[in-house]
């Protein structure tokens, strides 16, 4: 018997890019879905927490990268 994982829904925090997302997506099982308030990500509560933190570590990354231009 397969044992089915609950999936959860996670909007995208403001300043995400396309190339962060990408990275993401090949780091933690994740998916995205466009829905009517916006696109989310999809997947099994641990791999979401994992992929906030890398989202926003990266936003932090590219707002220092900015402050220095």
């Amino acid at each position: 018997m397969v044992e089915e994982k609950e999936e959860f829904e996670m909007g995208l925090p403001n300043g995400v890019g396309e190339q962060m997302l990408a990275h993401a997506f090949e780091k933690f099982d994740i998916k995205l879905e466009q829905t009517e308030f916006g696109p989310k990500i999809i997947g099994e509560y641990d791999e979401l927490v994992k992929a906030k933190e890398f989202l926003e570590n990266a936003i932090r990354e590219r707002l220092k990268e900015l402050e220095r231009d």
